[in-house]
């Protein structure tokens, strides 16, 4: 499957592509830093639920995750539009195993369901 296409950087004026590129920069920052480091992490938002129901099945099947939440529905949109800009995925929760975006609850909860979530965390682990 090819990508989605991007505006190529080429044919985004220097001015607006700063913009971007600083767009709640520390923000995007934690969040990449986190995916780096932890091998789950749920990126969510207050009074959402999807984001509850990822994390009570992560928990009830005895994954840790880490959770970092930016706001509700009623604060920090631009925040979550920065992390939705630098994923590239549209809805929370978005979760990520060993640095990879599995995505949101229906393909996590299919992954808790297959096995395939744990899967690639031991794999993952096997290989490091």
């Amino acid at each position: 499957m090819a990508p989605r296409p991007l505006l190529a950087p080429e044919s985004i004026a220097p001015d607006a592509l700063a913009r971007m590129e600083t767009f709640h920069a520390p923000i995007v920052k934690e969040v990449d830093e986190a995916v780096r480091r932890d091998p789950v992490v749920v990126v969510g938002m207050a009074q959402n639920p999807h984001v509850k129901n990822v994390r009570r099945a992560l928990a009830a099947a005895g994954i840790e995750f880490t959770y970092i939440e930016h706001g509700s529905y009623l604060s920090k949109w631009r925040e979550r539009l920065a992390i939705k800009l630098w994923s590239g995925w549209p809805t929370f929760p978005q979760v990520f195993v060993r640095g990879v975006l599995l995505g949101g609850e229906d393909l996590t909860m299919a992954a808790i369901a297959d096995g395939t979530l744990k899967a690639r965390l031991a794999t993952a682990a096997g290989s490091a």
